[in-house]
């Protein structure tokens, strides 16, 4: 009896062991990781896919599109420093976006509103739009891209990837004095010199 009953509490164990090394994985994402790939709802109702932009390390056919670097940057509208941030982050795609990089935010905004102090955070598209902000902007409605990159929901937080998905930095929170645009503008320089593709000037 003593030995069924042990058996009976390690089989309902297993799954919350489960849940718990897989919860341990995510929050393990740092730089070197591959990122996790997504799929999210851009304004105008498209999906924009992650892997269009950048991919595996292989060999690249001649026909297959020039791989971008790529920031991805969450935030929400009651993110007071992710409103410090956003001017910086638009500075930088008005900068590279001549250039093989893509720039998006992702609002996790909707994906918080369950939590009552956020139920009334204002609209992503307006908010943005009043601060002249002009970046592309995604939408993860149910919080599915933020369980992998944000699983603390600690805002901003911001994600630099090399042309093949690989995590090259990792930004969290804004620190007033840093000098963010500077710091990222050499990463990126330095990541559109993979494979001999030069930044254009």
């Amino acid at each position: 009896m003593l030995r069924k009953t042990f058996l009976i509490v390690i089989l309902a164990l297993i799954p919350a062991f489960a849940l718990a090394q897989e919860a341990a994985e995510v929050e393990q994402l740092e730089i070197g990781d591959e990122a996790p790939k997504f799929a999210l709802r851009t304004l105008d109702g498209k999906y924009e896919l992650l892997t269009r932009w950048t991919g595996e390390k292989l060999s690249r056919p001649a026909s297959q599109p020039i791989r971008h670097v790529v920031l991805v940057s969450f935030f929400a509208t009651w993110c007071q420093p992710c409103m410090k941030e956003l001017p910086h982050l638009e500075n930088l795609w008005q900068k590279y976006q001549e250039d093989d990089v893509r720039i998006f935010l992702v609002d996790i905004t909707d994906a918080t509103r369950s939590v009552p102090k956020y139920a009334d955070a204002p609209q992503p598209e307006p908010f943005l739009k009043e601060r002249g902000l002009t970046m592309p902007l995604l939408l993860d409605t149910y919080g599915m891209a933020m369980e992998r990159y944000v699983p603390d929901k600690m805002l901003p937080r911001l994600f630099v990837l090399d042309k093949y998905r690989t995590i090259r930095l990792i930004k969290r929170g804004f620190h007033e004095g840093e000098d963010f645009e500077g710091e990222l503008s050499a990463l990126i320089d330095e990541l559109l010199l993979q494979d001999g593709e030069k930044k254009s000037d």
